[in-house]
């Protein structure tokens, strides 16, 4: 209700109403119209601006954490999978020499616990606090040094000649693949999708800002059009600037986003999936060498089952994961060659699967040799010894093989990230200057259009 008035008469009109009648008054003369439409005009002019500043500044971000965040983190988190399965490797290549383990191996086997604790060491500070990858991170540290000491008991039982050490290994290696690479795995997995939701930030269309643009600029051309045929004056210069710069925003706008987007798709696609394809194709190949020599350490102790033919077979386990982790290294490699743009990402991947067809050709010779009871000669072909005429491959060892596959997924991995890193650069840089750019132009426009309209009032004075 109104306040009445002091002296008993009718209630007193409130300011809002007061000014809605005012501005109702004004609307029917044309000078009060000119002053609603600058009014409006500036107002959808810095809106434009403004949400383009915000949107684009937004993308800009996320993009950049594509580049030096998420991307690189994504790479740490593969890295410490890679150096845990790569130091499980090497415990049981270093296992399957005996008491004459070398110290290259030995030295292998630490640089990959050292790698894999720093580059835990900078997951955990990267992680955001109290994520699911903190806490894996932390069950990781806790879990490391268990290992190291099951690792140790073996080795220090098999230069005494004890069977227990293999006990100790194969202990070690559970440890390590039921516990240690899943929880390395979900750290991988929760910064990819880290990853995938910075890519979908900086790619997504900025679909306000355009419709504003279309809106402000629509107005303009309105108003102009409106003057023209109240005056007959072609040109209005203050309008005309403001629609320039609306369209040079409205412009820039889409054209910056568009090429952004396209080198950012770029970046994924011929990056980001295929480094994903190298990385498991890595750890496969890993997984496999580790397998292998636990084949030989187990001796056929361990066993499992599995139907061939509809009928239950048993089998040596680390043998059968062998087979399983040979052909996901063959499945990956196909999709890392098929992800490859040109011959420099795709020879190396091809280099690896050569390799890994002769270490197929090694290993099954290497197996048919043990189930005849030629232990030493299956040992040779696997770390390498005398060749001999009953055993005439000790000379190339599976080793040798499983090296040069994973020397040559190290190198179309080098290449790939090249890559990502060109595209990626490419697409952030496509976006820079255009906040700032938008929310200037945007303050020009706005000028311009109140000039425009201050300049008809003029000739109502």
């Amino acid at each position: 209700m109104p306040p009445p008035a002091p002296d008993g008469g009718p209630p007193r009109r409130t300011a809002f109403a007061e000014g809605v009648d005012r501005l109702r008054a004004a609307a029917t003369t044309e000078p009060g119209r000119l002053r609603i439409i600058g009014a409006v005009l500036a107002l959808l002019v810095v809106a434009f601006g403004s949400v383009t500043a915000w949107q684009m500044n937004d993308r800009a971000a996320a993009a950049d954490d594509v580049l030096h965040g998420s991307q690189p983190l994504s790479s740490a988190a593969a890295d410490i999978y890679s150096s845990l399965a790569d130091a499980n490797t090497a415990a049981s290549s270093g296992f399957l020499a005996g008491g004459q383990e070398t110290k290259q191996s030995r030295d292998e086997y630490e640089r990959e616990i050292k790698e894999a604790a720093d580059n835990l060491a900078i997951a955990a500070s990267a992680s955001e606090p109290g994520s699911n990858s903190e806490k894996r991170v932390a069950e990781l540290n806790a879990l490391l040094p268990e290992y190291k000491g099951l690792v140790e008991r073996a080795r220090a039982n098999n230069r005494l000649g004890y069977p227990l050490g293999g006990a100790y290994l194969r202990y070690a290696n559970d440890k390590m693949q039921n516990q240690m690479l899943p929880k390395a795995e979900e750290i991988y997995d929760n910064e990819n999708e880290r990853l995938r939701d910075d890519y979908a930030d900086a790619t997504s269309y900025p679909w306000a800002a355009i419709a504003l643009g279309a809106v402000a600029i629509g107005g303009l051309v309105w108003a102009q059009r409106r003057n023209y045929r109240r005056t007959n004056r072609v040109l209005n210069h203050g309008m005309v600037a403001a629609t320039a710069a609306s369209t040079v925003v409205l412009l820039w706008l889409a054209v910056g986003h568009t090429v952004a987007r396209s080198g950012l798709n770029d970046s994924y696609d011929s990056g980001v999936r295929s480094l994903t394809a190298l990385n498991d194709a890595r750890i496969a190949s890993l997984r496999a060498r580790g397998n292998e020599n636990l084949t030989l350490i187990s001796r056929g102790a361990q066993t499992t089952e599995i139907t061939v033919d509809g009928e239950p077979r048993a089998v040596d386990e680390f043998d059968h994961n062998f087979g399983l982790e040979m052909a996901a290294l063959e499945k990956q490699l196909a999709a890392a060659e098929g992800l490859a743009d040109d011959d420099s990402g795709k020879n190396p991947v091809r280099a690896a699967g050569a390799g890994m067809e002769e270490w197929l050709d090694r290993h099954d010779n290497a197996r048919a040799a043990d189930d005849k009871g030629d232990y030493q000669c299956a040992l040779d072909q696997v770390i390498g010894g005398r060749s001999t005429p009953d055993c005439p491959d000790g000379d190339k060892p599976t080793g040798e093989c499983f090296d040069e596959v994973d020397k040559n997924l190290g190198i179309a991995s080098a290449y790939e990230k090249r890559e990502f890193l060109t595209a990626a650069q490419g697409g952030r840089d496509a976006m820079l200057g255009l906040p700032v750019g938008a929310a200037v132009l945007a303050v020009l426009g706005a000028a311009g259009a109140v000039l425009g309209i201050g300049r008809r009032l003029s000739e109502y004075r």
